[in-house]
């Protein structure tokens, strides 16, 4: 039987019943042909048989952007199956599109988005349109290999893995139009950067008030002044009566379920994502793994739930700050939250392509106690994520959708960022996390020193008895561990706290009561449904740790005069203690002495 096939070339679709007809008989015999997952080749002017797609979505896409012109043997879509080679059929990616991975990648972003949010219609599919246009555009004339959309992300990747300036990758685009006119290519870094956008992983621009009080984000999006101190939500302009309105900083919130999505769109990745249980060796002497841990198997003990699913992620999270201009001289702390997904093995779970830039907080003073108000968007969306999850695909699994949900396990930070995160304070007489209000600490010359270490060696270890140390004997037992239960009755002791810099409200320093013990107040990761109970909520980062405990002991072992940990109030705190005459101060005439100590090299 002969199949009418004179619809596929009319122009004007919108109002023909012939086409609408003849498409309708087209999906009436391709849909006995669909894959496991209901999806087959869509023979649109766009995809061109290169990317798979639902028949609700080829119904649009052929609808909107036309039927093939060279596809006439049906040969994936039901007509004469058996001719699948036919010399007359194009198969697919031949042409422009040889070799070139980026079919690869679009086709895992929009199946994606296909399979799991039902997107076909034609306003969803606007965004893939420009990518589309320079995926089957050639490079250069005669060039069938190196699509313009191909060279524009390698290029892309060249400029970030370099650092280049948005300036010389503008000057450099200019150069390439330059020597080669007939090459596709955009002509600025703001062009490419919009079109890499619609790839998907881009970010939110939420304006944060000036005093760090409150976010300009959700039902404050609209607001004009800040809903604590009326404070203007924009920079004063002086001498410009009209223009656009500047705010006084912006917060950058890159969203975590889409890139958490991503890592489950190919197969390689997918499978990685499993690797914490399925591939990783048992051996439970050793630790290779976060899984491995203590706080690992107690979590998947209180949440067994979650824990059945091995692609369920678990993340953790780490914040700093730093200089962004790379001058000391300029006081500016700007400060990146990141986080990395500890269901891949150990080798991949820390390289640069796995972690994940979460939030970019914000100069130029550091946040403080005011981090929260910055953790609010990325709060929302793993409180999201812990109860409801999303359906995701996984291409490990026949590209089947599961219900994915995420859990912070911890954070890694140094010490004064813990003290930001946890609102455990790392100054004054308790700033021990761990020793919490049983922390040993006294005050001496200019400073607060933290002693008591001997409590954690054996009762029967000679180094308890020496007086070498204080002046004292030791005869306290380690410091008593604090459950969860403990610390949440600490929490209920502690005041409201008002947020912001503002200096007649949150920016004045309040004084603590003796029951609030170090905490500032109830850190906001406790709305986490689960963050109470995990065992092991901050870490410290042994890096930072280790080498600044290394310098101090090398400078102090070389006798540094400047850097060393043996200076002259040292001594005198040596002499007000009553201990290590031979170390004491003396005079020599018009001179202070220090005796020079017996673990120096000099």
């Amino acid at each position: 039987m002969t199949i009418d096939k004179s619809w596929t070339q009319i122009r004007k679709r919108s109002n023909s019943a012939v086409f609408w007809q003849g498409l309708q008989s087209f999906l009436q015999m391709a849909k006995p042909h669909v894959n496991d997952r209901g999806f087959i080749r869509c023979p649109c002017n766009r995809c061109i048989n290169n990317i798979q797609h639902q028949l609700e979505v080829l119904e649009t896409h052929i609808h909107r952007f036309g039927f093939m012109s060279d596809y006439n043997d049906w040969i994936y879509h039901g007509e004469n199956v058996n001719a699948a080679t036919s010399s007359n059929v194009p198969q697919p990616n031949s042409g422009v599109h040889d070799r070139d991975e980026m079919f690869e990648v679009l086709e895992d972003i929009i199946s994606n988005d296909a399979e799991v949010d039902q997107l076909g219609s034609q306003s969803s599919n606007v965004q893939y349109d420009d990518l589309f246009t320079a995926l089957n555009s050639e490079l250069y004339p005669g060039v069938s290999s190196f699509s313009s959309l191909n060279f524009l992300v390698k290029l892309m990747h060249l400029k970030v893995m370099n650092k280049w300036t948005n300036k010389s990758f503008d000057e450099l685009l200019k150069l390439l139009k330059l020597a080669f006119p007939k090459m596709d290519l955009v002509e600025s870094h703001y062009k490419a950067k919009k079109l890499m956008t619609k790839m998907g992983l881009g970010y939110q621009s939420i304006h944060v008030c000036k005093n760090d009080c409150t976010l300009f984000w959700n039902e404050n999006s609209t607001s004009k002044t800040c809903p604590v101190y009326s404070e203007s939500r924009w920079k004063m302009q002086t001498g410009r009566q009209t223009g656009k309105n500047v705010p006084h900083k912006v917060l950058r919130y890159f969203p975590l379920a889409p890139r958490l999505k991503r890592l489950f769109a190919t197969s390689k990745t997918a499978k990685l994502m499993r690797w914490h249980r399925a591939e990783k060796l048992t051996d439970d002497n050793v630790m290779r793994h976060p899984v491995d841990g203590r706080a690992w198997k107690d979590f998947d003990r209180k949440h067994p739930v979650f824990a059945d699913d091995v692609r369920n992620v678990r993340l953790g999270l780490v914040a700093d700050g730093f200089n962004p201009f790379n001058n000391m001289s300029i006081s500016y702390s700007m400060w990146p939250v990141v986080l990395t997904t500890y269901n891949l093995p150990p080798w991949l779970c820390m390289k640069p392509e796995y972690l994940m830039l979460s939030l970019l907080i914000p100069g130029p003073q550091s946040p403080g106690k005011d981090i929260d108000v910055f953790l609010r968007p990325l709060i929302e969306e793993l409180k999201e994520l812990w109860e409801s999850g999303i359906d995701t695909r996984d291409a490990g699994n026949d590209r089947k959708v599961f219900k994915m949900r995420a859990a912070l396990l911890w954070t890694v930070n140094d010490f004064p960022a813990r003290s930001s995160l946890s609102e455990w304070s790392g100054q004054a007489y308790k700033a021990c996390p761990t020793c919490n209000k049983d922390t040993p600490s006294m005050r001496v010359i200019r400073k607060i020193a933290y002693f008591g270490h001997r409590r954690f060696l054996p009762s029967t270890h000679c180094w308890r008895s020496n007086l070498d140390f204080d002046g004292r004997t030791e005869r306290k037992r380690p410091p008593h561990r604090f459950s969860s239960v403990d610390i949440m009755d600490q929490l209920q002791r502690v005041k409201s706290t008002i947020l912001g810099k503002h200096p007649n409200y949150g920016g004045v320093k309040r004084k603590r009561d003796d029951d609030e013990l170090n905490w500032r107040k109830k850190s906001i990761f406790y709305e986490l449904p689960y963050w109470a109970e995990i065992e092991l909520k901050h870490n410290l980062d042994v890096m930072h740790i280790e080498k600044n405990i290394c310098d101090s002991l090398l400078r102090t072992l070389m006798g540094y005069p400047h850097k060393s940990k043996d200076t002259d109030n040292a001594r005198r705190d040596l002499q007000n203690l009553g201990i290590r005459s031979e170390l004491h101060l003396y005079e020599d005439g018009n001179r202070l002495m220090k005796p020079a100590a017996e673990y120096t090299f000099s």
